[in-house]
Protein backbone atom coordinates (compact mmCIF):
# COMPACT_ATOMS: atom_id res chain seq x y z
CA UNK A 1 0.00 0.00 0.00
CA UNK A 2 1.70 3.65 -0.82
CA UNK A 3 2.00 5.65 2.13
CA UNK A 4 -0.17 8.67 2.56
CA UNK A 5 1.00 11.85 1.10
CA UNK A 6 1.94 14.32 3.99
CA UNK A 7 2.32 18.08 4.08
CA UNK A 8 5.62 18.32 5.58
CA UNK A 9 7.79 15.59 7.23
CA UNK A 10 7.49 16.75 11.17
CA UNK A 11 4.78 18.97 12.67
CA UNK A 12 6.19 20.55 16.01
CA UNK A 13 4.11 22.18 18.01
CA UNK A 14 4.96 25.30 20.53
CA UNK A 15 7.69 27.68 19.05
CA UNK A 16 9.64 27.87 22.65
CA UNK A 17 13.86 27.11 22.90
CA UNK A 18 12.80 23.52 22.65
CA UNK A 19 10.35 23.60 19.76
CA UNK A 20 12.84 26.10 17.83
CA UNK A 21 16.01 24.22 18.62
CA UNK A 22 14.05 21.16 17.42
CA UNK A 23 13.47 22.87 14.31
CA UNK A 24 16.65 23.67 13.39
CA UNK A 25 18.05 20.28 14.20
CA UNK A 26 15.58 18.46 11.66
CA UNK A 27 16.01 20.83 9.16
CA UNK A 28 19.97 20.42 9.21
CA UNK A 29 19.48 16.66 8.92
CA UNK A 30 17.24 17.30 5.96
CA UNK A 31 14.02 17.07 7.23
CA UNK A 32 10.98 19.29 6.35
CA UNK A 33 9.01 20.67 9.58
CA UNK A 34 6.32 22.88 9.99
CA UNK A 35 6.40 24.43 13.58
CA UNK A 36 2.69 25.41 14.56
CA UNK A 37 2.54 28.49 17.81
CA UNK A 38 -0.85 29.12 18.89
CA UNK A 39 0.22 32.73 19.71
CA UNK A 40 -0.04 35.45 17.04
CA UNK A 41 3.90 37.43 18.80
CA UNK A 42 6.04 35.95 21.05
CA UNK A 43 5.11 37.30 24.18
CA UNK A 44 8.34 38.76 25.07
CA UNK A 45 8.69 37.55 28.60
CA UNK A 46 11.86 36.89 30.06
CA UNK A 47 10.85 33.72 31.94
CA UNK A 48 14.39 32.22 32.02
CA UNK A 49 17.64 34.03 32.16
CA UNK A 50 20.63 32.23 30.67
CA UNK A 51 21.55 28.44 30.50
CA UNK A 52 23.67 25.79 31.54
CA UNK A 53 27.32 24.74 30.88
CA UNK A 54 26.47 21.96 29.11
CA UNK A 55 23.52 23.87 27.02
CA UNK A 56 25.84 26.61 25.99
CA UNK A 57 28.28 23.78 24.81
CA UNK A 58 25.26 22.25 22.26
CA UNK A 59 24.70 26.09 21.42
CA UNK A 60 28.41 26.48 20.46
CA UNK A 61 28.00 23.08 18.26
CA UNK A 62 25.77 24.48 16.50
CA UNK A 63 28.35 27.86 15.82
CA UNK A 64 25.23 29.83 17.67
CA UNK A 65 27.12 31.79 20.61
CA UNK A 66 27.88 34.82 18.79
CA UNK A 67 24.10 35.54 18.05
CA UNK A 68 23.78 36.16 21.58
CA UNK A 69 25.94 39.86 21.08
CA UNK A 70 28.88 38.80 23.60
CA UNK A 71 31.09 36.94 21.16
CA UNK A 72 32.09 33.12 21.59
CA UNK A 73 32.61 33.46 25.05
CA UNK A 74 29.59 34.55 26.81
CA UNK A 75 29.84 35.83 30.67
CA UNK A 76 29.18 32.58 32.84
CA UNK A 77 29.06 32.66 36.79
CA UNK A 78 31.94 30.44 38.43
CA UNK A 79 29.84 30.64 41.84
CA UNK A 80 26.62 28.84 41.68
CA UNK A 81 24.61 26.80 44.57
CA UNK A 82 22.82 23.70 45.24
CA UNK A 83 19.52 24.16 46.76
CA UNK A 84 20.69 27.67 47.90
CA UNK A 85 24.44 26.48 49.45
CA UNK A 86 26.98 28.69 47.98
CA UNK A 87 29.83 26.78 45.76
CA UNK A 88 32.58 27.42 43.24
CA UNK A 89 31.57 25.37 40.09
CA UNK A 90 34.83 25.62 38.58
CA UNK A 91 35.60 22.36 41.10
CA UNK A 92 34.36 20.36 37.88
CA UNK A 93 36.66 20.96 34.98
CA UNK A 94 34.89 22.59 31.98
CA UNK A 95 31.87 23.59 34.51
CA UNK A 96 30.59 26.96 35.47
CA UNK A 97 27.21 27.79 36.99
CA UNK A 98 26.06 29.07 33.39
CA UNK A 99 25.78 31.58 31.06
CA UNK A 100 24.02 34.34 33.08
CA UNK A 101 21.76 37.54 32.12
CA UNK A 102 20.27 36.33 28.69
CA UNK A 103 16.57 37.00 28.71
CA UNK A 104 14.13 33.62 27.55
CA UNK A 105 13.07 35.88 24.50
CA UNK A 106 16.45 36.51 23.55
CA UNK A 107 17.40 33.51 23.23
CA UNK A 108 14.07 32.29 21.71
CA UNK A 109 15.09 35.05 18.74
CA UNK A 110 18.06 33.93 17.91
CA UNK A 111 16.35 30.35 17.73
CA UNK A 112 14.19 31.49 15.40
CA UNK A 113 16.13 33.37 13.13
CA UNK A 114 18.28 30.58 12.92
CA UNK A 115 15.78 28.05 12.36
CA UNK A 116 14.11 30.35 9.56
CA UNK A 117 17.23 30.64 7.90
CA UNK A 118 17.63 26.47 7.31
CA UNK A 119 14.36 26.71 6.03
CA UNK A 120 11.77 25.62 8.91
CA UNK A 121 8.05 26.75 8.32
CA UNK A 122 6.76 28.89 11.11
CA UNK A 123 3.32 29.68 11.87
CA UNK A 124 2.26 31.99 14.50
CA UNK A 125 -1.46 32.22 15.19
CA UNK A 126 -2.00 28.64 14.41
CA UNK A 127 -3.08 26.01 17.40
CA UNK A 128 -3.96 22.39 17.25
CA UNK A 129 -7.30 21.76 18.28
CA UNK A 130 -7.34 17.90 17.58
CA UNK A 131 -5.21 15.02 17.00
CA UNK A 132 -6.86 12.26 14.68
CA UNK A 133 -6.66 8.42 15.64
CA UNK A 134 -3.94 6.84 13.61
CA UNK A 135 -0.69 7.95 15.02
CA UNK A 136 -0.42 4.61 17.03
CA UNK A 137 -0.54 2.71 14.08
CA UNK A 138 -0.50 4.47 10.70
CA UNK A 139 1.99 5.37 8.86
CA UNK A 140 1.49 9.23 9.84
CA UNK A 141 -0.15 11.82 11.99
CA UNK A 142 -3.16 14.56 11.21
CA UNK A 143 -4.06 17.38 13.39
CA UNK A 144 -6.59 20.06 13.12
CA UNK A 145 -5.22 23.23 13.68
CA UNK A 146 -7.10 26.54 14.06
CA UNK A 147 -5.15 29.13 12.08
CA UNK A 148 -6.10 32.96 11.57
CA UNK A 149 -7.75 31.48 8.04
CA UNK A 150 -10.36 29.19 9.38
CA UNK A 151 -9.73 25.23 10.29
CA UNK A 152 -6.98 23.41 8.34
CA UNK A 153 -5.66 19.92 8.68
CA UNK A 154 -2.17 18.84 8.22
CA UNK A 155 -0.77 15.66 8.05
CA UNK A 156 2.83 14.86 8.33
CA UNK A 157 5.25 11.89 9.06
CA UNK A 158 5.30 12.96 12.79
CA UNK A 159 4.28 15.01 15.53
CA UNK A 160 6.33 16.17 18.44
CA UNK A 161 4.97 18.27 20.96
CA UNK A 162 6.82 21.26 22.46
CA UNK A 163 4.28 22.82 23.80
CA UNK A 164 4.85 23.33 27.10
CA UNK A 165 4.00 22.01 30.89
CA UNK A 166 0.47 22.58 29.80
CA UNK A 167 0.89 20.38 26.59
CA UNK A 168 -2.33 19.92 24.59
CA UNK A 169 -0.42 17.37 22.43
CA UNK A 170 0.38 15.34 25.62
CA UNK A 171 -3.12 15.06 26.60
CA UNK A 172 -4.59 14.49 22.99
CA UNK A 173 -1.80 11.58 22.65
CA UNK A 174 -2.95 10.08 26.19
CA UNK A 175 0.74 10.27 27.52
CA UNK A 176 0.73 9.68 31.27
CA UNK A 177 2.28 11.89 33.27
CA UNK A 178 2.74 10.76 36.90
CA UNK A 179 4.37 12.56 39.43
CA UNK A 180 3.83 15.01 42.43
CA UNK A 181 1.14 17.88 42.29
CA UNK A 182 1.89 21.48 43.27
CA UNK A 183 2.35 22.22 47.23
CA UNK A 184 2.89 26.25 46.79
CA UNK A 185 2.47 28.46 44.78
CA UNK A 186 5.56 31.35 43.47
CA UNK A 187 5.67 34.53 41.59
CA UNK A 188 8.38 35.88 39.26
CA UNK A 189 8.53 39.43 37.73
CA UNK A 190 10.07 41.94 35.80
CA UNK A 191 9.76 45.00 38.01
CA UNK A 192 10.45 48.93 36.87
CA UNK A 193 11.21 52.03 38.93
CA UNK A 194 12.43 49.65 42.39
CA UNK A 195 15.86 49.90 42.87
CA UNK A 196 16.05 46.90 44.26
CA UNK A 197 19.46 45.45 46.35
CA UNK A 198 20.73 42.56 44.02
CA UNK A 199 20.36 39.01 45.43
CA UNK A 200 21.55 37.02 42.49
CA UNK A 201 21.40 33.36 44.24
CA UNK A 202 18.53 34.39 46.95
CA UNK A 203 17.64 35.31 50.34
CA UNK A 204 16.10 33.07 52.82
CA UNK A 205 13.73 34.97 55.20
CA UNK A 206 11.81 33.78 58.08
CA UNK A 207 8.78 34.43 55.88
CA UNK A 208 9.79 33.11 52.04
CA UNK A 209 12.52 32.95 49.98
CA UNK A 210 13.32 35.93 47.56
CA UNK A 211 16.04 36.97 44.75
CA UNK A 212 16.45 39.82 42.74
CA UNK A 213 18.80 40.64 39.22
CA UNK A 214 18.77 44.34 37.51
CA UNK A 215 17.91 43.15 34.23
CA UNK A 216 18.19 46.49 32.41
CA UNK A 217 18.39 50.55 34.31
CA UNK A 218 15.71 50.52 35.99
CA UNK A 219 14.69 46.88 35.58
CA UNK A 220 14.55 43.96 38.36
CA UNK A 221 13.84 40.11 37.67
CA UNK A 222 12.50 39.34 41.15
CA UNK A 223 11.16 35.52 42.55
CA UNK A 224 9.11 35.56 45.00
CA UNK A 225 8.42 32.17 47.54
CA UNK A 226 6.13 33.08 50.36
CA UNK A 227 5.50 29.83 52.73
CA UNK A 228 2.62 28.90 53.51
CA UNK A 229 1.23 29.72 49.70
CA UNK A 230 -1.02 27.12 48.49
CA UNK A 231 -1.09 26.20 45.35
CA UNK A 232 -3.55 28.07 42.90
CA UNK A 233 -4.63 27.33 39.15
CA UNK A 234 -2.34 28.24 36.48
CA UNK A 235 -4.93 30.30 34.89
CA UNK A 236 -5.59 32.59 37.92
CA UNK A 237 -4.88 36.45 36.80
CA UNK A 238 -2.01 37.70 39.04
CA UNK A 239 -1.55 41.61 39.48
CA UNK A 240 1.79 43.24 40.76
CA UNK A 241 -0.58 44.12 43.91
CA UNK A 242 -0.13 40.62 44.90
CA UNK A 243 3.79 39.83 44.06
CA UNK A 244 4.57 43.29 46.19
CA UNK A 245 2.42 42.41 48.99
CA UNK A 246 4.47 38.86 49.11
CA UNK A 247 7.26 40.39 48.65
CA UNK A 248 6.95 43.30 51.29
CA UNK A 249 5.77 40.36 53.87
CA UNK A 250 9.02 38.26 53.62
CA UNK A 251 11.44 41.40 53.15
CA UNK A 252 10.13 43.97 54.98
CA UNK A 253 9.96 46.46 51.47
CA UNK A 254 7.66 48.25 49.85
CA UNK A 255 7.66 48.04 45.86
CA UNK A 256 4.12 49.02 45.55
CA UNK A 257 4.91 52.36 43.94
CA UNK A 258 6.94 50.79 41.16
CA UNK A 259 5.37 48.82 38.17
CA UNK A 260 5.81 45.53 36.48
CA UNK A 261 6.12 44.88 32.85
CA UNK A 262 5.12 41.53 33.44
CA UNK A 263 4.15 39.22 36.66
CA UNK A 264 3.61 35.16 36.13
CA UNK A 265 3.47 32.55 38.78
CA UNK A 266 5.36 28.93 38.97
CA UNK A 267 4.99 26.02 41.57
CA UNK A 268 6.85 22.97 42.82
CA UNK A 269 4.45 20.04 40.70
CA UNK A 270 7.30 17.54 40.10
CA UNK A 271 6.08 15.61 36.62
CA UNK A 272 7.45 13.59 34.32
CA UNK A 273 5.36 11.46 30.94
CA UNK A 274 6.05 7.81 31.52
CA UNK A 275 7.50 7.90 27.75
CA UNK A 276 8.60 10.16 25.46
CA UNK A 277 7.32 8.55 22.32
CA UNK A 278 3.87 7.16 21.36
CA UNK A 279 3.62 5.85 17.74
CA UNK A 280 4.19 8.91 15.77
CA UNK A 281 3.71 11.39 18.62
CA UNK A 282 6.58 12.31 20.69
CA UNK A 283 7.82 15.22 23.52
CA UNK A 284 10.32 17.42 24.46
CA UNK A 285 10.75 19.99 27.03
CA UNK A 286 8.56 20.69 29.30
CA UNK A 287 5.99 19.12 27.44
CA UNK A 288 7.25 16.05 28.84
CA UNK A 289 8.88 16.83 32.09
CA UNK A 290 8.08 20.15 34.61
CA UNK A 291 9.67 21.01 37.99
CA UNK A 292 10.49 23.47 40.22
CA UNK A 293 13.06 25.74 38.16
CA UNK A 294 15.79 25.33 40.49
CA UNK A 295 19.25 26.76 38.60
CA UNK A 296 17.44 27.36 35.79
CA UNK A 297 18.12 23.89 33.73
CA UNK A 298 14.04 23.56 32.37
CA UNK A 299 15.37 25.33 29.36
CA UNK A 300 18.65 23.65 28.46
CA UNK A 301 17.25 20.51 29.43
CA UNK A 302 14.50 21.03 26.65
CA UNK A 303 17.11 22.19 23.93
CA UNK A 304 19.17 19.35 24.89
CA UNK A 305 16.36 17.01 24.57
CA UNK A 306 15.75 18.42 21.28
CA UNK A 307 19.23 17.80 19.97
CA UNK A 308 19.24 13.97 21.42
CA UNK A 309 15.50 14.16 19.15
CA UNK A 310 16.40 16.12 16.08
CA UNK A 311 19.03 14.28 13.75
CA UNK A 312 17.49 10.76 14.98
CA UNK A 313 14.31 11.96 13.52
CA UNK A 314 15.70 13.59 10.62
CA UNK A 315 17.56 10.42 10.13
CA UNK A 316 14.05 8.36 10.73
CA UNK A 317 11.98 10.09 7.77
CA UNK A 318 15.04 10.11 5.77
CA UNK A 319 14.95 6.53 5.69
CA UNK A 320 18.72 6.11 6.56
CA UNK A 321 18.48 5.37 10.16
CA UNK A 322 18.92 1.86 11.48
CA UNK A 323 16.25 -0.20 13.15
CA UNK A 324 15.68 1.09 16.56
CA UNK A 325 17.14 4.61 16.15
CA UNK A 326 14.20 6.70 17.37
CA UNK A 327 13.51 5.08 20.44
CA UNK A 328 17.17 5.46 21.66
CA UNK A 329 15.22 9.21 22.26
CA UNK A 330 13.28 7.52 25.26
CA UNK A 331 15.83 5.49 26.14
CA UNK A 332 18.52 8.22 26.55
CA UNK A 333 16.29 10.98 28.13
CA UNK A 334 14.03 9.66 30.38
CA UNK A 335 16.72 8.59 32.84
CA UNK A 336 18.43 12.67 32.32
CA UNK A 337 14.62 13.62 33.23
CA UNK A 338 14.74 11.43 35.75
CA UNK A 339 17.75 12.85 37.52
CA UNK A 340 16.36 16.19 36.71
CA UNK A 341 13.14 15.75 38.87
CA UNK A 342 15.37 14.09 41.66
CA UNK A 343 17.78 17.09 41.87
CA UNK A 344 15.41 20.12 41.69
CA UNK A 345 12.90 18.15 44.65
CA UNK A 346 16.05 18.33 46.61
CA UNK A 347 16.93 22.02 45.62
CA UNK A 348 13.59 22.47 46.61
CA UNK A 349 13.29 20.44 50.42
CA UNK A 350 16.53 22.47 51.08
CA UNK A 351 16.26 26.03 49.88
CA UNK A 352 12.66 26.68 50.36
CA UNK A 353 11.33 23.95 53.58
CA UNK A 354 11.40 26.96 55.82
CA UNK A 355 13.20 26.58 59.48
CA UNK A 356 12.48 22.38 59.13
CA UNK A 357 15.46 22.54 56.12
CA UNK A 358 18.00 24.24 58.56
CA UNK A 359 20.11 20.82 59.16
CA UNK A 360 19.66 19.74 55.86
CA UNK A 361 21.05 22.79 54.58
CA UNK A 362 23.37 23.09 57.39
CA UNK A 363 24.48 19.48 56.05
CA UNK A 364 24.81 20.58 52.82
CA UNK A 365 27.07 23.57 53.72
CA UNK A 366 29.60 20.99 55.41
CA UNK A 367 29.66 18.22 52.90
CA UNK A 368 30.27 20.94 50.30
CA UNK A 369 33.69 21.75 51.53
CA UNK A 370 34.84 18.24 49.58
CA UNK A 371 35.99 18.78 46.35
CA UNK A 372 34.47 15.49 45.40
CA UNK A 373 31.10 16.44 46.23
CA UNK A 374 31.49 19.86 44.51
CA UNK A 375 32.60 18.29 41.55
CA UNK A 376 29.23 15.77 42.19
CA UNK A 377 26.63 18.11 42.54
CA UNK A 378 28.07 20.81 39.90
CA UNK A 379 28.11 18.16 37.28
CA UNK A 380 24.38 17.44 38.07
CA UNK A 381 23.28 21.02 37.45
CA UNK A 382 25.35 21.77 34.89
CA UNK A 383 24.71 18.62 33.24
CA UNK A 384 28.01 17.64 32.25
CA UNK A 385 27.66 14.75 33.92
CA UNK A 386 24.80 13.17 31.56
CA UNK A 387 26.69 9.59 30.51
CA UNK A 388 24.17 7.61 28.12
CA UNK A 389 24.49 4.07 28.30
CA UNK A 390 26.24 3.17 24.64
CA UNK A 391 28.22 0.04 25.77
CA UNK A 392 28.23 -3.00 23.43
CA UNK A 393 30.91 -6.04 23.10
CA UNK A 394 32.06 -4.67 19.94
CA UNK A 395 32.60 -1.02 21.87
CA UNK A 396 34.32 -1.77 25.27
CA UNK A 397 33.38 0.97 28.06
CA UNK A 398 35.99 3.76 27.73
CA UNK A 399 35.19 6.40 30.27
CA UNK A 400 34.60 9.43 27.36
CA UNK A 401 31.85 6.42 25.59
CA UNK A 402 28.44 8.42 26.14
CA UNK A 403 29.61 11.53 27.19
CA UNK A 404 29.91 14.16 25.89
CA UNK A 405 33.75 15.26 24.51
CA UNK A 406 34.50 18.42 25.65
CA UNK A 407 35.67 21.35 23.52
CA UNK A 408 39.28 21.22 22.43
CA UNK A 409 41.40 22.52 19.89
CA UNK A 410 42.71 20.29 16.64
CA UNK A 411 45.32 21.08 13.97
CA UNK A 412 44.97 19.62 11.10
CA UNK A 413 45.83 19.70 6.69
CA UNK A 414 42.85 22.14 6.82
CA UNK A 415 43.97 23.92 9.22
CA UNK A 416 42.75 25.37 13.12
CA UNK A 417 39.64 23.78 14.74
CA UNK A 418 38.00 22.62 17.45
CA UNK A 419 35.90 19.90 18.33
CA UNK A 420 32.57 22.10 18.80
CA UNK A 421 33.41 23.28 15.11
CA UNK A 422 32.92 19.76 13.61
CA UNK A 423 29.57 18.94 15.02
CA UNK A 424 27.81 22.54 13.03
CA UNK A 425 26.76 20.65 10.48
CA UNK A 426 25.03 18.37 12.60
CA UNK A 427 26.39 15.10 11.33
CA UNK A 428 28.53 12.53 12.76
CA UNK A 429 32.14 13.08 12.95
CA UNK A 430 34.58 10.40 13.12
CA UNK A 431 38.02 12.22 13.87
CA UNK A 432 41.00 10.34 13.09
CA UNK A 433 44.01 10.91 15.71
CA UNK A 434 46.53 8.91 14.33
CA UNK A 435 46.74 9.38 10.41
CA UNK A 436 44.92 6.05 10.42
CA UNK A 437 43.97 4.64 6.54
CA UNK A 438 42.14 1.96 8.32
CA UNK A 439 39.73 4.63 10.29
CA UNK A 440 39.49 6.98 7.12
CA UNK A 441 38.45 3.58 5.02
CA UNK A 442 35.87 2.56 7.55
CA UNK A 443 34.31 6.56 7.44
CA UNK A 444 34.48 6.95 3.85
CA UNK A 445 31.42 4.36 3.62
CA UNK A 446 29.03 6.06 5.69
CA UNK A 447 29.69 9.64 3.59
CA UNK A 448 27.51 11.93 3.46
CA UNK A 449 26.38 11.45 7.09
CA UNK A 450 29.62 11.05 8.89
CA UNK A 451 32.57 13.82 8.37
CA UNK A 452 35.55 11.94 8.91
CA UNK A 453 39.09 14.01 9.98
CA UNK A 454 42.32 13.50 10.24
CA UNK A 455 43.86 16.06 13.09
CA UNK A 456 45.86 16.05 16.45
CA UNK A 457 44.58 17.21 19.67
CA UNK A 458 46.02 20.45 20.46
CA UNK A 459 47.16 20.60 24.42
CA UNK A 460 44.60 23.48 26.33
CA UNK A 461 46.84 24.77 29.40
CA UNK A 462 44.83 24.00 32.99
CA UNK A 463 42.92 21.33 30.92
CA UNK A 464 42.61 17.49 31.20
CA UNK A 465 43.41 16.11 27.18
CA UNK A 466 40.07 14.25 27.14
CA UNK A 467 41.58 12.08 23.97
CA UNK A 468 44.61 11.60 25.65
CA UNK A 469 45.66 7.95 24.62
CA UNK A 470 43.08 7.09 21.92
CA UNK A 471 43.85 7.19 17.97
CA UNK A 472 39.84 8.13 16.86
CA UNK A 473 36.61 8.48 18.27
CA UNK A 474 33.15 8.65 16.64
CA UNK A 475 31.37 11.33 18.29
CA UNK A 476 27.17 11.90 17.59
CA UNK A 477 25.81 15.12 16.02
CA UNK A 478 24.49 15.48 19.54
CA UNK A 479 28.02 15.77 20.82
CA UNK A 480 27.79 12.29 23.02
CA UNK A 481 30.89 9.78 21.81
CA UNK A 482 29.52 6.68 20.37
CA UNK A 483 32.90 4.80 19.91
CA UNK A 484 36.41 5.15 20.63
CA UNK A 485 39.81 3.40 19.19
CA UNK A 486 43.64 1.97 20.03
CA UNK A 487 45.43 0.74 18.17
CA UNK A 488 42.44 -0.57 15.84
CA UNK A 489 39.57 0.08 14.04
CA UNK A 490 38.26 -2.97 15.60
CA UNK A 491 34.24 -2.25 16.31
CA UNK A 492 34.37 0.78 14.07
CA UNK A 493 32.00 0.03 11.39
CA UNK A 494 29.46 -2.02 14.16
CA UNK A 495 29.19 1.54 15.72
CA UNK A 496 28.79 3.52 12.64
CA UNK A 497 25.80 1.23 11.17
CA UNK A 498 24.45 0.91 15.10
CA UNK A 499 23.97 4.83 14.79
CA UNK A 500 24.15 6.15 11.45
CA UNK A 501 22.44 3.39 8.95
CA UNK A 502 23.76 0.12 6.38
CA UNK A 503 26.63 1.74 4.87
CA UNK A 504 26.25 3.18 1.32
CA UNK A 505 25.92 1.50 -1.28
CA UNK A 506 29.86 1.15 -3.59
Amino acid sequence: MAATAVDTDVIVVGAGPAGLMLAGELRLGGARVTVLERLAEPTGQSRGLGFTARAMEVFDQRGLLPRFGQGETLAVSPMGHFGGVQFDYTALEDAHFGARGIPQNETETVLEEWALELGADIRRGWEVQELHQGFLDGDHVEVSVATPHGTRRLRAAYLVGCDGGQSAVRRAAGFGFPGLPASRTMFLADVVGCGLEPRFLGERLPGGMVMAAPLAPGVDRIIVCPHGTPARDRDDDITFAEVAAAWQHITGEDISAGSAAWVSSFSDATRQVDTYRRGRVLLAGDAAHIHLPAGGQGLSTGVQDAVNLGWKLAATVRGTAPQGLLDTYHGERHPVGQRLMMNTRAQGIVFLGGEQSDPLRALFAELIEHDEVKKHLAGIVSHLDIRYDLDTPAAPAHPLLGRRLAKRPLSGADGESDTARLLHPARGVLLDLADDARVRTAGARWAGRVDTVTAAAKPVEGATDVLAGLDAVLVRPDGHVAWTGTGSAHGLAAALERWFGPERAA
